[in-house]
């Protein structure tokens, strides 16, 4: 077969390869994405204080279960993108230390800083959240719960989350992501207001 027909027959197997990954991810659900979030006014009227720690969590919810943080929290060692959260493509995966694989790593692509004329996001801090933090495909509740354990959160306390959730770069990130891209909802000033809240009220997870 001449060199030609190679070239060919790869790059169609890779074609298929691609066409392939992408109906994976059609079984990762895209959440319904809220444009903005409550101002944390609107809760004072909840006096049971259980009820406005779970009302307040349901708020914080649309930013935590938003693609632009399931991205990053994916179910397994392989990120999803976009606001559709196809499985990544070019393929990649974890790697030892979130940074992707050897030879691979997330700087080789993901630089400082966005780069919108090629569609690539950046930031200084690109990498996925460990293992035991995968989000996709959890309730609600079992992501509140595996919040709140030091086990599941990088080993931290309640204020080193609210400080993570409120002032964290990377997680800025996802209120301006540049592109396409749908950015979560609300600025992280109100989210990390809402998460604070929901902190000092308890912190009552939603059942199930």
């Amino acid at each position: 077969m001449s060199a030609l027909r190679l070239t060919a027959a790869a790059a169609l197997l890779l074609a298929a390869a691609a066409g392939a990954a992408i109906a994976a991810g059609k079984d990762v659900a895209a959440p319904p994405m809220a444009a903005s979030l409550k101002p944390l006014s609107d809760f004072a009227a909840i006096k049971d204080r259980k009820a406005r720690s779970l009302a307040l969590f349901q708020e914080v919810g649309k930013v935590l279960q938003h693609p632009r943080c399931l991205n990053c929290h994916p179910r397994t060692d392989r990120p999803t993108q976009t606001d559709t959260m196809r499985p990544h493509m070019p393929w990649v995966v974890r790697g030892d230390s979130g940074m992707g694989a050897p030879g691979l790593r997330c700087q080789t692509c993901h630089h400082d800083r966005n780069f919108d004329p090629a569609g690539v996001p950046g930031n200084p801090k690109w990498q996925l959240a460990p293992a035991e933090m995968a989000w996709q495909g959890k309730t609600l509740g079992e992501i509140c719960v595996q919040i709140k354990d030091k086990s599941r959160n990088g080993g931290r306390s309640m204020p080193e989350l609210i400080h993570h959730m409120a002032e964290d770069e990377l997680v800025g990130w996802g209120w301006n992501p540049g592109g396409k891209r749908t950015p979560a909802p609300g600025t992280q000033a109100q989210f990390g207001a809402l998460f604070e809240a929901w902190a000092k009220s308890g912190a009552v997870c939603p059942a199930g």
